[in-house]
């Protein structure tokens, strides 16, 4: 397997890595919202910002399932206000609006906006983890990233990422697991891939 970053022996990677993603507020904040819920995450640092799932794939030699993307989507709210919700999907997967009203309740759920994301969030698309966020937001899971025992999700910045199994990242979130994908036969080619947490 390709490594992600650089040639150097894994132990004197990791510190590095660790001490890299420290110094980044937005991937602190993912990190220390781990270590809250007794998780000790291993960030990785990719050479370069990845745009899609399937680069985000290629960068760490792994499926394009394994990539978690952090999709953000809004419910409005007769108030004006916007209640933010994330879902966790598998990189080949695209969300389907129907599924997703119908698991949260949510008729009017709609993709955010990049400015949405990030205000609700605090973090930009393509780093959006899991976790860590300023405030507390529903999560979906899609069930399709528990056929594997490690998947990758964002870290809160572009260029970083970190391996978890699927039964963390769901505990870690308070993740409802249900179907949200759009069916394979809906899906197009060229659509639907993301970097993770993006």
């Amino acid at each position: 397997m390709p490594d992600p970053v650089d040639p150097r022996a894994p132990a004197e990677r990791a510190t590095d890595d660790r001490e890299q993603a420290a110094g980044d507020p937005a991937v602190r904040r993912v990190i220390d919202a781990a270590e809250r819920r007794g998780v000790r995450l291993e960030i990785h640092q990719l050479a370069d910002t990845t745009h899609t799932a399937e680069d985000a794939a290629r960068a760490l030699g792994v499926g394009q399932a394994q990539i978690v993307k952090s999709l953000v989507f809004v419910a409005p709210h007769g108030d004006g206000l916007l209640e933010p919700i994330i879902c966790l999907v598998a990189g080949t997967n695209r969300v389907s609006l129907a599924r997703l009203a119908g698991v949260t309740g949510e008729a009017a759920v709609r993709r955010a906006t990049a400015r949405e994301a990030r205000e609700l969030t605090g973090f930009s698309i393509g780093g959006i983890p899991p976790l860590g966020h300023p405030r507390p937001v529903r999560v979906v899971m899609d069930p399709d990233l528990g056929r594997f025992a490690v998947v990758w999700a964002a870290a809160g910045h572009d260029r970083s990422v970190f391996p978890v199994s699927p039964a963390a990242l769901r505990a870690l979130t308070d993740a409802t697991v249900a179907e949200i994908a759009e069916d394979r036969s809906a899906e197009t080619p060229a659509g639907g891939t993301a970097a993770p947490g993006s």
